[in-house]
């Protein structure tokens, strides 16, 4: 007997491109969070700030990362505005690089520890975004070519694991994908760790039988799935169309747990 597949897919970087709302709202967010700072920022420095956030994204875990983001490129920007000595001389390369340990620097420079206060900031500017224009909020992200077919045409078992709040997820898969994923199928932030979600999804009787993907776009998390002895029978996936920097593919291209996909091969997968 043929067995059948299991797919756990992360969602921003694999499915969706949401770099443009989520830099936009992470934008909307810093100017209510920290309102004097942005007094007399022009349109063009908020147009500088949205095209760096695209050059930064890769280095985003969770949503709320983007507010800091914005600020701290701000900062770099408008020197009267800085509060951190980290933003002095700041190159997209130094983000890229060493955000993990800038993050907490700028939020004990800026006041911020509580990151709890950052998330529901974010996750309220893009409710009211969706209350007040649902239609220029959806069109503020694109899914991936081929992506939104291949998911509506599967014949293997399908999971979002992601760090996007599940309501964001659901939202753009039945409004932009025309796909009405029940809420059982979709593990947001909040759910713990992707390693569990993972370790409970294998563990459902419903599954014993199925062979396992995951599908990534953070090398990282990929790494933290591998350092987990419970999770070996998962094949990893890289997806190289994601927001992830040459020097993360590289990376992946060499650890054997890990497989490279380009985007045409991730969208033969479900058949």
């Amino acid at each position: 007997m043929t067995r059948g597949h299991l797919y756990a897919l992360d969602f921003d970087g694999i499915l969706c491109d949401s770099c443009g709302e989520s830099s936009i709202s992470a934008l909307k967010a810093a100017k209510s969070r920290w309102p004097e700072i942005f007094v007399g920022v022009d349109q063009l420095t908020e147009s500088w700030i949205l095209k760096a956030m695209h050059m930064v994204r890769p280095v985003v875990e969770t949503g709320y990362e983007n507010v800091l983001l914005v600020r701290l490129l701000l900062e770099s920007k408008i020197p009267a505005s800085r509060k951190t000595s980290i933003a002095e001389g700041l190159s997209v390369d130094k983000v890229l690089k060493s955000w993990s340990s800038i993050k907490p620097v700028i939020m004990s420079d800026w006041g911020e520890e509580n990151r709890d206060d950052l998330i529901d900031l974010f996750g309220k500017v893009r409710d009211d975004w969706i209350t007040n224009d649902l239609q220029g909020w959806i069109c503020a992200n694109r899914f991936y070519p081929g992506v939104t077919d291949a998911l509506k045409f599967a014949t293997s078992k399908i999971y979002i694991v992601t760090t996007k709040q599940a309501r964001f997820a659901q939202i753009l898969l039945k409004e932009l994908a025309g796909i009405d994923l029940g809420s059982e199928f979709i593990y947001g932030l909040g759910s713990g760790p992707k390693v569990e979600v993972l370790k409970k999804l294998q563990s459902q009787p419903e599954h014993q039988d199925l062979i396992l993907h995951f599908v990534e776009d953070r090398v990282a998390t990929l790494h933290n799935v591998i350092k987990e002895p419970m999770l070996q029978n998962w094949n990893l996936y890289l997806g190289s169309w994601g927001y992830n920097t040459t020097s993360e593919r590289e990376e992946a291209e060499k650890i054997s747990r890990i497989t490279l996909l380009d985007l045409p091969e991730f969208c033969e997968k479900f058949k």
